[in-house]
């Protein structure tokens, strides 16, 4: 995994906004299957090479294929698993969202009705296996590809976590909650293993393990300390054999637009997530509800070797950061863990789901060119004259 050496790299979480023809072919494809699968898959392969130039025309420097052959960051997994059922009119509340859900109840109503009235519910009825599929090497392949003749400095590919996997389910099968995260992360295993096999980096997102959080230290907090442990445990054990110095961990609070005041504190979790074995951990750390959390890293330090790669732009806001903001945000983490021990990056991905748009695709790309720029002005300051 390359490192700030020299000057502050830059990269992103993963999930770009896909463009119109990339999301007419998907509902075809799965609407007809057939032709408009092979259809689909043309128009993915050459979307992928689209937004990979794009971002390395922007600067930024460790890229990824917008997770654009994913239907989203985590439902996705699924479609790759067997053991699962989807029930439509077996709707689950969104415990994932806290006390924010009564606080704030007709706001995210306004917002996100499905999450008030509830979500279909992922049911486990039998065995969980890995599909293999070839997805996950198609998407490792599509990324290669685009990557033929681009001056970048390293590529990723995404992968849920056994935590952030089926989050709205139930276990109807093994009857016991190890034994059924672990069959989770036994198949995740294969994912993992593929995207590493590709030489690319593999980056696995957990945004349920801080989702969490809120609902479970209702019941108490050593409940969400056991739920939370057994998760990262079975993380460790699905990584295993993968060097960590290939591996990105990425934890968030939810991409979705509400008032986050149920979100769970940085500083009550920052043990689970230096536990997770990986060498990058990328942690949202822009918005204004947790951009003060750079202060938890005054009183935990980064271990050894390894890598801190904060949101310093967010997608929570239509706004533009300034690149004097950026570069403010970056030198805070610098002087703090080690100018060579950053990467700036975005909070959270920009389009979690293929028909999600957490702001406009020009304002998307607007943040990425200031989150290069504000890389470069923090660079010039860490490193002097030496870019």
């Amino acid at each position: 995994m390359k490192r700030s050496d020299h000057r502050i790299l830059t990269t992103h979480v993963g999930s770009l906004i896909r463009p119109p023809d990339l999301l007419d072919a998907s509902r075809a494809a799965h609407a007809k299957g057939g032709e408009a699968q092979v259809q689909y898959e043309a128009v993915l392969k050459q979307s992928v090479a689209d937004v990979v130039k794009k971002q390395a025309a922007t600067g930024i420097d460790i890229v990824n294929d917008g997770e654009y052959g994913k239907s989203s960051w985590a439902a996705y997994i699924l479609d790759r698993m067997t053991g699962f059922e989807i029930r439509p009119k077996q709707l689950r509340p969104a415990q994932w969202m806290g006390r924010d859900l009564i606080r704030f109840r007709e706001a995210i109503l306004q917002q996100m009705p499905n999450a008030v009235g509830g979500r279909a519910t992922e049911a486990c009825v039998g065995a969980i296996t890995y599909k293999d599929n070839g997805e996950a090497r198609r998407d490792a392949a599509n990324l290669k590809a685009a990557l033929a003749g681009l001056k970048v400095e390293e590529a990723f590919v995404t992968a849920v976590a056994p935590a952030s996997t089926a989050y709205d389910g139930v276990d109807e099968f093994y009857g016991d909650e190890r034994k059924y995260i672990y069959a989770i992360a036994e198949a995740l295993r294969h994912e993992y293993r593929a995207i590493h096999d590709s030489g690319l980096l593999l980056q696995v997102d957990d945004a349920v393990l801080a989702n969490y959080y809120d609902h479970l230290v209702q019941q108490s907090p050593q409940r969400y300390r056991e739920w939370a442990e057994l998760r990262v445990e079975a993380l460790n054990h699905a990584l295993e054999g993968i060097p960590q110095d290939r591996i990105r961990y990425h934890i968030c609070f939810g991409s979705w637009h509400i008032p986050h005041t149920a979100d769970a504190p940085l500083e009550n979790m920052i043990d689970l997530i230096l536990q997770v074995k990986a060498g990058a951990y990328s942690i949202e750390a822009a918005n204004v509800r947790h951009e003060h959390e750079w202060r938890v890293w005054e009183n935990n330090k980064l271990p050894a070797g390894k890598i801190l790669i904060p949101g310093v732009v967010t997608h929570h806001t239509i706004s533009v950061e300034h690149p004097r903001l950026v570069a403010d945000r970056i030198i805070r983490f610098a002087r703090l863990v080690g100018r060579e021990n950053v990467i700036a990056s975005t909070d959270c991905g920009f389009a979690q789901g293929e028909g999600i748009q957490r702001v406009h695709p020009e304002v998307m790309w607007a943040k990425l060119e200031s989150l290069v720029e504000g890389a470069r002005i923090a660079s010039g300051e860490l490193w002097g004259n030496r870019q």
